[in-house]
């Protein structure tokens, strides 16, 4: 039996929305992460109808690329929505054996992802740019964990638990980013960050 199951946008597709900002927040400082909720929000919805551009090595973000329209009233310089998905085909052998095969990646959704050009600058997509190779270190990651798990035939719930797994990781990741980084105004560490994040790709390059 030949069973093919597409994971794409839904319930189970991860959005990283990263917002960067070039100013400090004294007081009210919960407002990027409340902005972040709003459009995760809004971000579910209408990336069904967007197909998304898969990561490549050689391509890299140009603010060209950010085609969303800016909420009203927004604080934040930029936001990128990017997510992983998964697609695979699994047929059972005689012995009731499964031979699985993954198709997984990740995706920056363009007009998802906007900008405001008279904040943003170089520095700032280069935060960006990271925000987006962080959901490619993930995609390996699920792609890893897939294909190294024996599976039943439960497999589509073993696989939509290791996915979403995956999916908490890459989240709690993303926000240790954002964080250690201060959206980018930390320089420093954004340094520290750009070399973290080339090592993890070197590392486990497909």
């Amino acid at each position: 039996m030949i069973l093919s199951s597409p994971q794409h946008i839904g319930s189970l597709k991860a959005f990283r929305l990263s917002l960067s900002n070039r100013w400090g927040w004294k007081k009210g400082r919960s407002l990027p992460v409340l902005l972040l909720v709003l459009v995760l929000a809004a971000c579910a919805v209408n990336a069904q109808e967007e197909e998304g551009l898969p990561w490549r090595e050689e391509w890299r973000l140009t603010w060209e690329d950010f085609k969303g329209v800016v909420p009203m009233g927004t604080v934040a310089a930029a936001t990128t929505a990017s997510g992983i998905s998964y697609s695979y085909q699994a047929e059972w052998q005689g012995s009731g054996d499964v031979q699985v095969v993954f198709d997984v990646k990740a995706h920056f959704y363009p007009t998802e992802s906007w900008y405001r050009p008279s904040v943003c600058n170089d520095h700032i997509l280069n935060h960006e740019q990271l925000h987006f190779d962080i959901a490619e270190i993930f995609a390996r990651k699920l792609r890893q964990r897939l294909e190294s798990k024996k599976y039943t035939r439960n497999i589509k719930s073993e696989v939509k638990e290791i996915y979403q797994q995956t999916v908490r990781d890459l989240s709690k990741f993303q926000k240790q980013y954002d964080r250690e980084t201060n959206f980018s105004r930390n320089r420093e560490n954004q340094l520290l960050w750009n070399e973290l994040i080339g090592k993890m790709l070197n590392a486990n390059t497909p």
